[in-house]
């Protein structure tokens, strides 16, 4: 759509009540047992299982990706009873030169490899630049696309050059899905956060997700939050939906069981799929699958097998 600044311009964030909000959630009981499981076994889902180190090699990205065509040992799954492929995580997500390493491994699984693009993870490059490494990525084969905003356009208001930035990186992905990062630990407030998921989403992303991984600050429940009830706004605004991706500092089964109860809270079922809900936190799978392990044997696995690289 076009950029409406009528639909963020003024908008009030109560940084006290959000925080009051996320507290909540953060109080509440865990579920137990039987409903522990089923809320664990549906992060695995959710995971996009991630490498995103300089001494990424193809045989790390083949080792990635055996872990996300069976993230779960074969006892958690024969415990739980379910299908081996209801398991699998939704993406494997590599750095651009990785993305042919990872289609292959991943052929046939109907696992997505996402690609993280665009001068990741500070975005400082000439924007043609930060276009060709999309159109890179999709060549190899990328089905989405991580891309890095600039945040400069953010802290300075500029909200039109943010759209046209974010509008030629919707274009350069072509068929593959965009998920815009606004690495919201460098942007300073709420408001400016709930300002940019609304320009990002008027300019075609197709997920809004919090951090890069690499900030001082990543993702937390207020900042979730925001974007959260920005991507509801838009909804009831335009019918159009779009999904989220918290990342970075999310490690336990605990966190992925507060950022499910947060989307179900304030969206609904619906953004509890693969398709409009991600975690980017692969160290987080360690721990989903130690629980799991607990609950079907009596016992904690001795983590040698959640070492994916």
């Amino acid at each position: 759509m076009a950029l409406d600044l009528a639909m963020f311009e003024g908008h009030p964030v109560n940084t006290a009540a959000a925080k009051r909000r996320c507290a909540q959630i953060e109080a509440r009981r865990t579920v137990k047992k039987d409903r522990q499981a089923a809320w664990l076994l549906n992060a695995v889902r959710l995971i996009d299982l991630t490498t995103l180190s300089g001494d990424d090699t193809p045989d790390r990205v083949r080792r990635l990706c055996a872990k996300a065509r069976a993230p779960l040992s074969d006892r958690v799954i024969a415990g739980l009873g379910i299908d081996p492929t209801y398991a699998r995580v939704g993406a494997v997500c590599v750095y651009p030169t990785m993305v042919g390493p990872a289609v292959r491994a991943l052929e046939g699984t109907g696992i997505p490899v996402a690609s993280v693009a665009t001068g990741f993870p500070a975005g400082l490059m000439p924007l043609p630049l930060r276009l060709k490494e999309i159109e890179y990525a999709v060549d190899e084969g990328a089905a989405e696309i991580d891309i890095v905003i600039t945040r400069e356009h953010v802290l300075r208001g500029n909200w039109s050059a943010l759209y046209d930035e974010v509008a030629a990186m919707r274009a350069a992905c072509g068929d593959a899905h965009l998920k815009a990062i606004l690495a919201t630990g460098e942007l300073q407030t709420l408001r400016n956060v709930y300002a940019a998921s609304m320009v990002a989403m008027q300019a075609g992303a197709d997920f809004v997700k919090t951090s890069t991984g690499k900030e001082s600050v990543n993702a937390t429940l207020p900042v979730s939050l925001t974007m959260v009830r920005a991507v509801r706004d838009y909804d009831m605004a335009t019918g159009h939906r779009v999904g989220f991706k918290p990342a970075g500092g999310l490690k336990t089964a605990k966190d992925a069981i507060q950022w499910q109860v947060l989307m179900n809270e304030e969206l609904g079922r619906p953004w509890l799929n693969p398709d409009l809900f991600r975690f980017g936190a692969s160290s987080m799978l360690g721990d989903v699958e130690r629980q799991l392990e607990h609950h079907v044997t009596g016992r904690y696995a001795d983590g040698s097998r959640n070492a994916m690289a």
